[in-house]
Parts: C-alpha cells; structure tokens; sequence
C-alpha cells in the first residue's frame, strides 16, 4: 500500500526527490496546499475506490495517517 501510495503523491504533487515514508508530514515535507491535498485525497480515492470524508481528511497529516485510513476502510 505504501507503495501505491508513494505513486499516488509523486504524480499528484509533482514529488520525485523526497523519500516518501509513513512519517512525511504532507504539508510540511511536501509542501502542499490546501489545493494541492484536495487533489491528493481525489487521487487515492479514485486508485482505491473509497471516498474518504472531508472531516477525516482534514485529520490526515502523514502518509501514515493515509495508510491507517484506508486499511480501515477495507
């Protein structure tokens, strides 16, 4: 999943020279926006057919967070 994940961030936020670990902080070490983390939760929505709520987004700060996420969706 992480792997996916790692995909999804790098085509989404244009980030190819970080290494992306459950730690990465979305904002903060990639530097995205609010915008920017909008089109990052429509992206791994659609790669996993899930719909994550606004409310539960705006809690996610890591990629970590992202994974624990969508494991309990599953």
């Amino acid at each position: 999943m992480l792997e996916k994940l790692q995909k999804i961030v790098e085509d989404t936020l244009g980030v190819t020279d970080l290494d992306i670990t459950p730690d990465t902080h979305i904002i903060n070490d990639l530097n995205a926006d609010s915008l920017d983390v909008v089109e990052l939760i429509m992206a791994i929505e659609e790669s996993f057919d899930v719909s994550i709520d606004d409310s539960e987004a705006e809690k996610m700060e890591t990629v970590g967070d992202l994974i624990n996420h969508l494991q309990n969706l599953q």
